[in-house]
């Protein structure tokens, strides 16, 4: 059995997030439905990660398992003009057999963008926040998550997860144009619903709803029910996956 990384893309906005479910269609059920027919095998992929309904990637990684020598770059060509318009693969390569797309990342990283005034360009990539915002604040609030290791505040409830612990490497709010700001965060692993529910409850911080102290207190009650909205999904991308070398063939 041979063992391959697959990197793509997507736009989520008519999934219903990554991971295969009964009710919805999903970016893998697409994604092993043409690898199963190209291939004629049945293939079974695995992800790094989760993302929910309506979430984009920039980059998401998978690992799939065949039985035959892969020409990579065919299989490409061959995937993007199988699959939907809104699902690219950029690249396919081997890697070692235990080499694993979910337990093998070191880091995962994510950008949310808003923008702070109306434009139809960016509807469906960005939140439109109906309120001024203190970026600079936002940011002192963003380095309090550098101190912590516990995010269950921040953690869908009833997942079925053994820690909650994740090392947040990179947390930070930048100005990319007049009108568009982008929150990057990286860590080595995420929760459930995580990004989205530091970002609603950032805002928060932004708009004057709550105090610095507020978002530290937040995140040491170690209760989601105190952390604030969870930021809509649509504005949400996960960007990289990082993985050492010792994955590669």
């Amino acid at each position: 059995m041979k063992r391959y990384f697959i990197y793509l893309s997507y736009n989520g906005k008519n999934y219903c997030g990554w991971q295969i479910q009964p009710n919805g269609i999903t970016v893998q059920q697409k994604l092993e439905e043409s690898l199963s027919i190209l291939l004629q095998e049945q293939i079974s992929v695995v992800g790094a990660g989760r993302t929910d309904s309506g979430v984009h990637a920039a980059c998401m990684v998978a690992h799939l398992d065949s039985e035959k020598n892969i020409d990579c770059l065919s299989l490409v060509k061959k995937l993007n003009g199988f699959l939907p318009e809104d699902i690219a693969v950029s690249k396919i390569e081997k890697v070692t057999p235990e080499a694993h797309a979910r337990f093998d990342a070191i880091s995962r990283t994510y950008k949310y963008y808003v923008t702070i005034e109306k434009n139809p360009f960016k509807e469906d990539f960005a939140y439109k926040v109906p309120f001024a915002l203190n970026f600079e604040l936002m940011n002192e609030a963003a380095k309090t998550l550098f101190d912590y290791e516990d995010f269950t505040s921040f953690s869908k409830l009833h997942t079925d997860v053994k820690t909650n612990n994740c090392e947040i490497m990179y947390a930070k709010w930048e100005q990319e144009s007049n009108s568009l700001w982008v929150f990057t965060i990286q860590a080595n692993r995420f929760l459930r619903n995580m990004v989205r529910a530091i970002v609603g409850t950032l805002l928060e911080v932004g708009r004057g709803k709550i105090t610095i102290e507020d978002f530290r207190q937040i995140i040491e009650q170690k209760n989601r029910n105190y952390a604030r909205t969870s930021a809509p999904a649509h504005a949400l991308f996960l960007v990289d996956v990082s993985y050492p070398k010792s994955c590669c063939k």
